[in-house]
C-alpha cells in the first residue's frame, strides 16, 4: 500500500482529523479502569491481575512502535492506520470471547498483546506526517493528533459504563461491551484510513498552503540517534513522567472511591466513571494546550513545568488530598494535563534535536520508555495498595507510599531534562556521510529498519 499523496489544492488541515479518528479510538485504553471492578468481581481477580491487559497493552505499544517505526516511515500513514485498525479491533473481539468463556488469558492476549500492537502502530502512524505538514508549528500539530489519544477515554469511559449498566457487569455483559467496542472502533478508524494524505514533494505548493517548506536544522538517523546521550536522557524524562501519571490513571476509578469511602459523601460507581472522563478531558486539553505553549517557550522549559510543578502537586495530594474532594480532583486534573502534555510535546522535542529525517522512527524507539512505564506505574500503585490492604489499611492510606515514589520519579526526570543539550554535529547525517561515505550511510539506513 503506497502512501497517498495529496492532490493539488489539498488543505493540510484535513490531516489532523484523520489522525484524530485513530487516536480517539485507541485512546480507549485510558478508560480501562472502568472495566477493572467488573472483571475483578466476575472472574475473581485482584487489582494487580485486572491491570495485566492494560499493562501488556502499553508494553506492546512501545515495542511495536519501536520495531515498526521505520516500517511506518517507509510504508506511510495509510498502511499504518490499516494495521492499527485490524489489530485494535481484533483485540476487542478476542477479549469478548475471553469474557464470554471466562478465560482471562484470552482477554490479556486480545486486549493486551494484539490490541497493544494496534495501539503502538496507530499511535505513531500520523506523527511524522503531521510534522511534515506543519514544520512551522510542530508542537501544535502533534498536540492536535495526540490530543485524541488522551481524549479517547472522555468518550469511552461513560460509554463503557453505560454499556455495563445496560448489558450487566457479569462476564456476559462485559463480553457484549467488548464486542460493541471492537465493531464500532473499526468503523470510526476507517475514516482516518480513507482521509489521510502525505504532502506533495513540491515546495512551491507547500509554501502556498501555509509554510510547509522543509525545516532547517540537524538531521539525524534513527540508528545514530540511539548513540546520543540526548536520546537516552529524553527516554528517562518520558519514562519518569509517564510512570508518575499512568499508575494513577489506570487506578483512577477505584482510587477516588477509596480516598473518600469513609467520608459523608462517598463516590458512587457512576461518579467514579465521570472522574475518569474528567481526567481524560484534562489529559486531552494538556496535549494540545501545553504542546502549543512549547512552541512559544521551548520544549525544555515546558518539561520543567511538567516535572517540577508535577512534583509539588503530588505532594499536595499526599498531604491533604483526602480532606477535600474538589482539591483532590483539581490536583489530579493538573497532573493528567502534564502527563498528556509530555506525550504531545516529545515528538516536537525530538524534531528540535534530531530533525525531521526519520523522526517517526526515533519517536517509535523512544516509546519503549512508555512500555517500561506502563509496567512500573500500575505495578507500583496496585502492588502497594494490595499489600496495604492486606495489612489492614484502607482509604487514602492505601496510596501514600505510591505518591511518594511518584514524586521521586518526577525529580529524576527533572534532572535528566536539565542535562539535555543540542546534538553534537558529529551525529548529523551530513557528518556521518562525510565520515563513512554515501554507500555506508545507505546501508545504515537500511539496517535501521
Amino acid at each position: 500500500m503506497s502512501p497517498p499523496i495529496a492532490p493539488l489544492g489539498w488543505s493540510r488541515w484535513l490531516v489532523p482529523p484523520a489522525a484524530l479518528s485513530i487516536h480517539l479510538s485507541i485512546g480507549q485504553a485510558y478508560a480501562w479502569s472502568v472495566f477493572k471492578p467488573p472483571l475483578e468481581d466476575a472472574l475473581g481477580l485482584s487489582g494487580t491481575q485486572s491491570a495485566l491487559p492494560f499493562q501488556l497493552g502499553i508494553v506492546m505499544l512501545g515495542l511495536s512502535a519501536a520495531f515498526g517505526g521505520t516500517l511506518v516511515e517507509r510504508r506511510g500513514p495509510r498502511w499504518a492506520m490499516t494495521v492499527a485498525l485490524v489489530c485494535f479491533s481484533s483485540g476487542f473481539l478476542l477479549s469478548a470471547l475471553g469474557a464470554a468463556t471466562q478465560q482471562f488469558w484470552l482477554i490479556v492476549l486480545g486486549y493486551g498483546f494484539v490490541g497493544g500492537i494496534g495501539l503502538g502502530i496507530g499511535y505513531i502512524s500520523p506523527v511524522s506526517t503531521l510534522i511534515k505538514w506543519f514544520p512551522d508549528r510542530p508542537g501544535m500539530a502533534t498536540g492536535i493528533a495526540i490530543m485524541g489519544f488522551g481524549g479517547g477515554a472522555l468518550i469511552a469511559s461513560p460509554w463503557s459504563a453505560q454499556m455495563l449498566e445496560s448489558f450487566g457487569s457479569d462476564s456476559q455483559g462485559i463480553a457484549l461491551a467488548f464486542l460493541v467496542h471492537g465493531l464500532s472502533y473499526a468503523v470510526f478508524m476507517l475514516l482516518g484510513v480513507l482521509l489521510v494524505r502525505v504532502p506533495r514533494p513540491r515546495t512551491e505548493e507547500q509554501r502556498a498552503d501555509g509554510g510547509t517548506a522543509t525545516a532547517a536544522g540537524p538531521q539525524v538517523s534513527a540508528r545514530q540517534a540511539l548513540r546520543t546521550p540526548q536520546f537516552w536522557l529524553l527516554w528517562v524524562v518520558l519514562c519518569m513522567n509517564v510512570t508518575a501519571g499512568i499508575g494513577i490513571l489506570e487506578k483512577a476509578a477505584p482510587m477516588i472511591t477509596d480516598f473518600f469511602a469513609d467520608t459523608s459523601t462517598p463516590v458512587s460507581v457512576t461518579a467514579a466513571a465521570g472522574f475518569v472522563a474528567l481526567l481524560s478531558a484534562a489529559n486531552m486539553a494538556g496535549r494540545i494546550g501545553w504542546s502549543s505553549t512549547s512552541d512559544l517557550i521551548g520544549r525544555k522549559n515546558i518539561y520543567r513545568v511538567y516535572l517540577g510543578a508535577g512534583t509539588l502537586v503530588y505532594a499536595l495530594i499526599a498531604l491533604v488530598g483526602d480532606s477535600s474532594k474538589p482539591l483532590f480532583v483539581l490536583c489530579a486534573l493538573v497532573i493528567l494535563s502534564f502527563y498528556g502534555g509530555g506525550f504531545a510535546t516529545i515528538p516536537a522535542y525530538l524534531k528540535d534535536l534530531f530533525g525531521t529525517y526519520q523522526v517517526g522512527a526515533i519517536h517509535g524507539r523512544l516509546l519503549t520508555a512508555w512500555s517500561t512505564a506502563g509496567v512500573l506505574g500500575p505495578l507500583i500503585v496496585n502492588w502497594i495498595a494490595d499489600r496495604q490492604e492486606e495489612a489492614g489499611k484502607d482509604g487514602a492510606d492505601l496510596y501514600g507510599t505510591s505518591l511518594l515514589i511518584m514524586m521521586a520519579l518526577l525529580v529524576i526526570g527533572f534532572v535528566a531534562n536539565e542535562l539535555v543539550r543540542p546534538v553534537h554535529p558529529s551525529h548529523h547525517l551530513a557528518a556521518v556521510t562525510a565520515q563513512k561515505g554515501a554507500p555506508d550511510v545507505r546501508q545504515q539506513q537500511s539496517e535501521s529498519a
